[in-house]
């Protein structure tokens, strides 16, 4: 008992208390900050993805091979949670016309508290969508 009288005397359980009530707080700070970190690597991952695949694709090399490219090229990147449009289609392009490739991709939160403070997120699966374009005029 006279650890705890101790304790009590002495001011410490003042600093107790304020650190049970500024902790919190510091925590979700401390994974805002974490969370904002992998969205935004994940939107510098998805921006290279698009212009590395509008790069291949202006070469000559058809739609299935740009896809085939911009998954392989992003191994930290979950690929049921990555889709990649390229417009026009093989067929349809021509010397000088602009190919379009247009990279989605929703990033998992880890957080659950971050969903109802963003707007963005989709509650289903607790994810923020994230999309990159480039477009590129074809070279063959």
């Amino acid at each position: 008992m006279s650890r705890f009288r101790k304790l009590f005397t002495e001011g410490d359980a003042q600093g107790m208390v304020e650190l049970a009530l500024v902790l919190p707080i510091l925590l979700m700070l401390l994974m805002s900050i974490f969370e904002f970190g992998r969205i935004f690597s994940s939107y510098l991952v998805i921006s290279n993805l698009a212009r590395d695949g509008a790069r291949y694709g202006v070469v000559g090399n058809s739609n299935s091979q740009i896809q085939s490219i911009i998954i392989s090229q992003g191994p930290s990147l979950d690929e049921s949670r990555l889709r990649v449009t390229v417009t026009p289609a093989d067929e349809n392009r021509s010397k000088g016309s602009p190919l379009q490739v247009e990279v989605d991709y929703s990033v998992p939160l880890i957080t659950p508290f971050l969903a109802d403070i963003l707007s963005n997120v989709n509650h289903e699966d607790n994810s923020f969508p994230l999309s990159a374009q480039c477009s590129m005029r074809v070279e063959n």
